[in-house]
Order: C-alpha cells, then sequence, then structure tokens
C-alpha cells in the first residue's frame, strides 16, 4: 500500500491510501461504438426490441428445423384434421395441441406454426434483400450528389423527387400482375421473390439517398476531408474511405426503421395476391386466406396478424434506440 501524497500540499492527507495496481493503471479509454452499447444497454425497450429481432432471425434461419421438433410441415394436406360438419379444425382454439402448437388452417388442415416460421423466411427475405438493395443505390447515389454537387446533384435529386412521387403500390402491383409465370430463367415463386426484392429496394432507395445526401454535404466541408485532398487522394477514395465510415451510424438507424416498412410493403401485396402464390407461406398470403373463415375460426387470422405486429413493433423498437444510442447529442 502506498500513501496518496500531493508534492504541492504541505501536508499529506493522513491514513489515506491506494493499491499499487489502481495508483499504476491507467485510464482507460472507450470507442464510440462501445459508448454507444453503453447507451443503449440503458434503452430496456430497445433491448427487447432487439432480442424479439434476433428470435424471429433465428425462426426463419432454422425453421425446418424447428417445425420438424413439432413433428410437422407447411405444406401437408390434413384434411382428416378438419370437422366435414363444421368446417372448423377438430379440437379446440382452432386445432392447437402437442403436434400442432398453433393449430391448424383452413380448409387443408395445414400446421399453423411451421408455416408461420417458412413465412417469416419469406417476409424477413424479401424485407431485408430488399432493403439492402435500396442502401446500396441510396449510399452510393446520395454521396455522389451531396460530394460533386452541381449538375450531378440536380439530377440525382430531380430523380430522387420524380420517384418519392410515383405511385409505388400500384406500380407493384401491375407489374407482378402481368408478369408471367416464367421469365428470365426464373419461374414460380422464386420469380415473385425476386421481383418483389427488386421493386421494393429499387423504389426505396430516394428515402435514404436524401439523408445520405444531406450528411454528405456536412461532411465534404470537415477538417479531416480538407486534410484528404491536400495529400491528393482522389474522390473515390474521400468517398468509401473518409465519407462513408462516418455513415454508419444513419445507415444502420435507417435500415432498421427501413425493413418493418418493406415487411408491410410485402405483406400487402401478398394480401392482395400479387405476392408470394400459395403453397409458399406468407404472412400477407395467410391473413388473405383466413379472412373468409374469421368468424368459424379467428385462430388462423389471429396467428399471422400478430405475427406482422410484434415483427413491425420490435424493428421499430430496435430503431429507435439505435437511434438514441447512436445520436451523440441524445439527452439520458
Amino acid at each position: 500500500m502506498t500513501l496518496i501524497e500531493d508534492a504541492g500540499a504541505p501536508n499529506p492527507i493522513p491514513g489515506a491510501v491506494l493499491s499499487e495496481g489502481a495508483a499504476n493503471s491507467e485510464i482507460e479509454g472507450r470507442s464510440l461504438g462501445r459508448i454507444a452499447w453503453n447507451r443503449f444497454k440503458k434503452d430496456k425497450v430497445a433491448m427487447v426490441g432487439g432480442v424479439v429481432v434476433l428470435l424471429l432471425i433465428l425462426l426463419a434461419v432454422f425453421a425446418p428445423e424447428l417445425y420438424s421438433i413439432e413433428g410437422a410441415d407447411p405444406y401437408s394436406i390434413n384434411t382428416n384434421l378438419i370437422d366435414p360438419n363444421l368446417g372448423i379444425p377438430v379440437g379446440s382454439m382452432g386445432g392447437i395441441g402437442g403436434h400442432h402448437w398453433l393449430g391448424v388452417d383452413l380448409p387443408a388442415g395445414r400446421d399453423l406454426f411451421a408455416r408461420i416460421a417458412l413465412g417469416a423466411r419469406v417476409s424477413l427475405g424479401i424485407a431485408g434483400l430488399s432493403t439492402l438493395v435500396a442502401i446500396v443505390i441510396g449510399v452510393v447515389l446520395g454521396m455522389i450528389a451531396g460530394y460533386f454537387g452541381g449538375w450531378i446533384d440536380s439530377v440525382i435529386s430531380r430523380t430522387m423527387d420524380v420517384m418519392l412521387a410515383f405511385p409505388l403500390l400500384l406500380f407493384a402491383i401491375a407489374i407482378s400482375g402481368v408478369m408471367p409465370d416464367k421469365a428470365f430463367g426464373l419461374s414460380g415463386n422464386t420469380l415473385h421473390f425476386v421481383l418483389l426484392v427488386i421493386i421494393i429496394g429499387f423504389f426505396s432507395w430516394p428515402y435514404i439517398g436524401r439523408i445520405i445526401r444531406g450528411q454528405t454535404l456536412m461532411l465534404k466541408e470537415r477538417e479531416f476531408i480538407d486534410a484528404a485532398r491536400s495529400l491528393g487522394a482522389r474522390p473515390g477514395r474521400i468517398l468509401f474511405k473518409e465519407i462513408l465510415p462516418s455513415l454508419v451510424a444513419p445507415i444502420l438507424i435507417y435500415s432498421t426503421l427501413l425493413i418493418p416498412t418493406n415487411i408491410l410493403f410485402e405483406a400487402a401485396l401478398s394480401f392482395l395476391g400479387v405476392g408470394i402464390k400459395d403453397p409458399l407461406p406468407s404472412w400477407g398470403q395467410m391473413v388473405d386466406q383466413a379472412i373468409s373463415t374469421f368468424q368459424v375460426d379467428p385462430e388462423f387470422l389471429i396467428v399471422p396478424g400478430v405475427a406482422i405486429f410484434v415483427t413491425v413493433l420490435a424493428f421499430n423498437l430496435l430503431g429507435d434506440g439505435l437511434r438514441d444510442a447512436l445520436d451523440p447529442k441524445a439527452s439520458r
């Protein structure tokens, strides 16, 4: 043990002691990422949203393994599970039981848990990939518009304005409705899956493009960008080595807020019959199928409806938490 002394003080503080390890230790610095993580952990609501999102991703990834534990699959038709006289699932609460954890659908008697799990893979897959497409296009064009300015900025900005005014839902319905069963070497639901990713992703990029353009306009006036220019860095290096790393926070935040929007958009298209087709399950398609039987089997409508609600709410809570954690001006 060592006595704490102040060289400038005439009298040391008696009895004040400090361990040698503490006396010799240095103050540990914290990175911006660690600071953001510590702020995020304090937001219990956002943490709950993050846990739910993680569980949904695991459900989508391991869907076949999970419903195989139940002993069911999303395609097997079991009409013996439907009461022929009443036209409702045998048993209580939509046929919930040991082999059908969430009951069965009508009129085929297919396992609801298996279809919800596989539907999570479809819905999250389309929403995630379309968000990735939108992020890539929006970030690249937004940085180019903000950095170069002039006529390049005018062309890209006006393109954003036109696409934001475009009736996306009507266009998606029209394209999906007239698309043949086979095109571009693809067919069936594979074609519809790719088509939805392209349509949703391509028409969603202007939203993040505007945000990235505004951030780039501010960043290009910073000292580190001037230093990079003075050292002879080319525009491409400045954009992707200097500016892009500073845009990680808004990109991450907007991605978590765009995914639930795309989930709702895919569910709306499938609900209208121009998205994923039966027998491949989609949450929007399941809601559409359940409407006609809601009065006799409300469980069939409640399960996919709750799945959509919980997923969208979890992503929104996660996005709000990330925004607060990554914003250095957020109050705590």
